[in-house]
């Protein structure tokens, strides 16, 4: 599997795409805009957009979805159904921030913990994660030993739980219970910033770290 991170929107929310080198089938993790500079993105790259992955409905995360899903005629997969209230406010919150028209939709097919997902020959585990949103997810590639998390955790810190519908608590648990368990050797790309490991993440972490913990462990 090969992938580039590809910053977008005034957030530089960081848009994956991702793709089987066997295959050249490759899918986006959270377009949230600049579709042209998405588009020169594949032609660079040279692969076949096969579908788009969402891991919540933030309108910097899914703001270009239903474009590229018209455009290309791409099915869409993600996130949980629980983010739809989100996905539904896309137009008005894009005009409230100063994203310019964006569009709802409904992906065709919505997903919770345990499934998974496929691009070409490669397949991602989904964990559902909420704390952030309520329906977000992650994509975990357990052969590459990568996960595509969305806003929950980033390098030095956790996805604010501060919007409708969020929960501190429900977001450590999240990272604590679905995320680290993966493994310390993965590498995770954030929705914004650096890429870092859950391992590091658990030494360091000012929100999530072991040492945190230890006491309620005991």
């Amino acid at each position: 599997m090969r992938a580039a991170v590809i910053p977008v929107t005034p957030l530089q929310q960081n848009c994956s795409l991702v793709w089987c080198e066997t295959t050249m089938k490759a899918a986006f993790v959270d377009p949230g805009g600049e579709v042209d500079r998405l588009k020169a993105a594949v032609d660079e790259a040279g692969v076949t957009l096969e579908k788009i992955l969402v891991t919540h409905g933030h309108l910097d995360h899914a703001g270009a979805v239903a474009d590229l899903a018209e455009e290309f005629g791409l099915p869409i997969e993600g996130p949980h159904p629980e983010d739809k209230f989100w996905i539904d406010q896309l137009p008005t919150q894009g005009r409230e921030y100063g994203f310019g028209e964006l569009r709802a939709f409904t992906p065709d097919r919505w997903l919770d913990q345990g499934d998974t997902c496929t691009v070409g020959n490669q397949t991602f585990d989904v964990l559902h994660c909420p704390g952030h949103t309520p329906g977000h997810v992650v994509f975990f590639h357990a052969g590459e030993r990568v996960a595509f998390v969305g806003d929950v955790i980033f390098q030095g810190s956790i996805g604010r739980s501060d919007f409708p519908r969020g929960d501190f608590d429900t977001l450590i648990k999240s990272i604590r219970d679905n995320l680290f368990p993966l493994g310390d050797d993965v590498t995770f790309v954030p929705g914004h910033g650096s890429l870092s490991t859950f391992g590091h993440e658990r030494e360091s972490n000012p929100y999530v770290a072991d040492r945190l913990f230890a006491q309620d462990a005991g």
